[in-house]
């Protein structure tokens, strides 16, 4: 199940998510010693190596291609690998790392770090800084089979440095039993969710992670729904300025006050986290949960016949935009075999194939075109989340977004539980974020 909460970093675009097919692409041959037409005989493992404990994987100095993974993705990417092996006449491993992000840092400092890494698009600007990662060398032509928010996420200062192979973001889930028809606003889901507590029918109105020290993932989109809302500026070539700290201009305070009402009436507590947001709506206890493609596979297990939709739109703004996220695979910047590892990344990642073999891993829609088309014609839930984010705004990817999520995210459970007012609690956040900006 995947979580966002304070640790994470973050996306940048804005541009829609586009639909049309698309074919896949032709591989090329890497020119170094390793590849197609080696005489090398090819092996792989077969099965991903999980390292024990907590400990970062050992690198096989032997081995031309490893790859670095989370142990959901693991079989997928192996299946990939020891095709890539088979035609390639190489040796590759799939290793299991427990934390990509940082043992990746602290292996590829001593030169025993994978030659591909596996993770999430807000990686991005943290990883560039500490020159752990290359671009990528993706034509033009392949670039624009995935959707262009997909694409986007893979920037930094206009470079690209991965391959893209699914996109994420929350949406509002509903108890079609107790609800129909969701809610276009947030007052009609309060309406409905207060009518039906005080039937018996629910036990509160809505579920949603806020926790003691909130969750800026989940309370963005409160200010989002603003026009000049959010967290940082965005410059005129669409990059965000980490200079300009927004959390606090007046539409930011509006999606503050908002929180605030939401508490004041109960809707929103501190007291919902990620022990017990699921359960809240598996239960029947809450008929809305805000959640993300993570919370399905719980409300299948628990009989709900539940809906995906859009976020709601807030009183004097508009509909409530969420952070997209995006999963993607990154060649790092001390690959071994540097030509090899391009190669599995650009012309293996891009296949329909592999799209949609990782897909089915998350049920995140894919991010190339083609695949994305063909799950959605046949799964409903794909296309809904699909739609709930079409809108949203891929989370910064800069480096200056850690500085983010503690400051930004403990405001928000603060003005949820009425300890201070938006405008005193987001301009204090404010503050602290820029000086943590400013001390790197």
């Amino acid at each position: 199940m995947h979580k966002r909460a304070l640790g994470a970093a973050a996306v940048t675009g804005v541009a829609a998510l586009a639909l049309s097919a698309c074919g896949g692409s032709s591989p090329t041959t890497p020119s170094d010693t390793g590849a197609a037409g080696s005489s090398k005989a090819a092996t792989t493992t077969g099965v991903p190596e999980t390292p024990s404990g907590t400990a970062a994987p050992v690198r096989d100095a032997n081995v031309d291609l490893v790859i670095w993974t989370d142990a959901d993705r693991s079989k997928a990417v192996q299946k990939y690998a020891d095709q890539f092996a088979a035609e390639n006449g190489v040796t590759v491993k799939v290793q299991i790392s427990t934390d990509t992000r940082a043992q990746f840092k602290d292996a590829t400092k001593v030169g025993k770090g994978p030659d591909v890494i596996v993770g999430a698009h807000d990686w991005l600007g943290e990883l560039v800084q500490n020159s752990t990662v290359a671009p990528v060398n993706l034509s033009s032509d392949v670039a624009a089979k995935f959707l262009p928010k997909a694409i986007e996420a893979t920037k930094f200062n206009g470079q690209s440095y991965g391959v893209p192979y699914a996109v994420e973001n929350i949406g509002l889930m509903y108890n079609k039993d107790l609800v129909p028809n969701p809610p276009k606003t947030m007052d009609e889901l309060v309406a409905t969710g207060e009518k039906l507590v005080k039937e018996g029918k629910a036990k509160q109105v809505l579920s949603q992670f806020v926790s003691k020290v909130g969750n800026a993932y989940f309370a963005y989109p409160y200010l989002s729904a603003f026009p000049e809302g959010g967290i940082f500026a965005i410059k005129p070539n669409g990059d965000y300025d980490p200079n300009k700290v927004i959390v606090n201009t007046p539409d930011s305070i509006k999606g503050g006050d908002a929180l605030a009402a939401l508490g004041k009436k109960k809707v929103l507590s501190t007291n919902v986290d990620d022990t017990n947001q699921d359960a809240l709506f598996d239960t029947k206890a809450a008929p809305f949960m805000i959640s993300g493609p993570w919370s399905v596979a719980k409300a299948k297990e628990a009989g709900i016949n539940y809906g995906i939709a859009p976020l709601p739109s807030l009183t004097g703004g508009g509909a409530m935009r969420p952070f997209l996220g995006v999963q993607m695979f990154y060649v790092s910047s001390k690959a071994k075999n540097a030509a090899l590892a391009q190669e599995f990344v650009t012309n293996y990642i891009p296949r329909k194939d592999v799209q949609l073999a990782l897909f089915e891993v998350g049920k995140r829609p894919p991010a190339l075109k083609e695949a994305y088309a063909e799950v959605a014609a046949s799964d409903p839930d794909v296309k809904a989340w699909y739609e709930a984010g079409i809108d949203g705004s891929p989370m910064p990817n800069i480096p200056a977004m850690n500085s983010v999520w503690g400051p930004f995210g403990q405001a928000t459970a603060d003005i949820i539980a009425g300890k201070a007012g938006a405008k005193e609690r987001l301009d204090a956040a404010a503050k602290e974020i820029t000086a943590n900006i400013a001390k790197g």
